[in-house]
């Protein structure tokens, strides 16, 4: 069976009280039941299976186009139902069917460029009118049920969940966090032993022009040429000057 999941289990040493603890994390690629979860019993019970089989918080890595909302439901409702912290962490795409699954994060941190998108959800049916209006309202439902993952998280209305999967609303990190899908961004990992530089002053284009002309002003400076001193002109000499271009004419 082709698995969408993957578990990475590590032991991490505390380097002050040197006690060791377990870290789980989930790696969620791909499209969500790229088999079948949908009257499939054995893959969503080997979910669970794997989810519970440790304890402890857990963090997991959402990197997927979506898939089959029913099998986004059941995980929704195992991370939800987690007895752990669950860190969801958004890289590269959470759309679709993947959002939902997002939702059930305690706290959901996106990548600054990754996205996260939300649209209505949608089947293939086919058969006489009163089949597409049973079609009709299956989605109708479905769609109400999203909004109720969407609801918890955000605290937006309904009203407006509705709008902004009916305009396919696709946000990067900032659109993100301002709506409430996600908490916080992610950042750089420092460990202690990286010095973190500190910003001095604040860029300013005309201080660092004016630095360079400066600079500029400085090796293209030209010295004053000084005056060799002169002798004294005395009133007798001219005085004989202008007796000199007297006779001359």
């Amino acid at each position: 069976m082709k698995k969408f999941w993957n578990w990475k289990t590590q032991t991490v040493t505390n380097q002050e009280t040197q006690e060791q603890t377990t870290e789980r994390t989930l790696f969620l690629n791909g499209t969500i039941a790229e088999e079948s979860w949908f009257d499939d019993d054995v893959t969503p019970r080997l979910f669970k299976e794997e989810l519970t089989s440790g304890s402890g918080d857990i963090t997991v890595w959402i990197n997927s186009p979506g898939g089959d909302c029913i099998a986004a439901a059941q995980i929704y409702n195992m991370l939800m139902d987690y007895k752990g912290n669950v860190t969801v962490k958004i890289d590269g795409i959470a759309a679709s069917a993947a959002s939902v699954i997002a939702m059930a994060g305690t706290k959901v941190l996106i990548s600054p460029v990754s996205m996260l998108m939300i649209h209505n959800p949608m089947t293939v049916a086919c058969g006489n009118s009163a089949e597409m209006q049973k079609a009709i309202a299956m989605l109708d439902e479905v769609k109400e049920s999203i909004i109720n993952a969407y609801e918890i998280k955000t605290g937006l209305s309904r009203a407006k969940l509705s709008h902004l999967m009916d305009a396919e609303t696709w946000m990067d990190a900032n659109s993100a966090i301002e709506y409430g899908f996600a908490d916080e961004v992610m950042q750089r990992a420092i460990t202690d032993e990286v010095e973190i530089p500190t910003v001095s002053m604040v860029f300013s284009r005309a201080a660092v022009t004016n630095s360079l002309m400066e600079k500029l002003a400085a090796k293209c400076k030209i010295a004053p040429k000084t005056e060799e001193p002169t002798e004294k002109t005395t009133a007798d000499s001219l005085m004989e000057r202008l007796n000199l271009i007297k006779n001359w004419r």
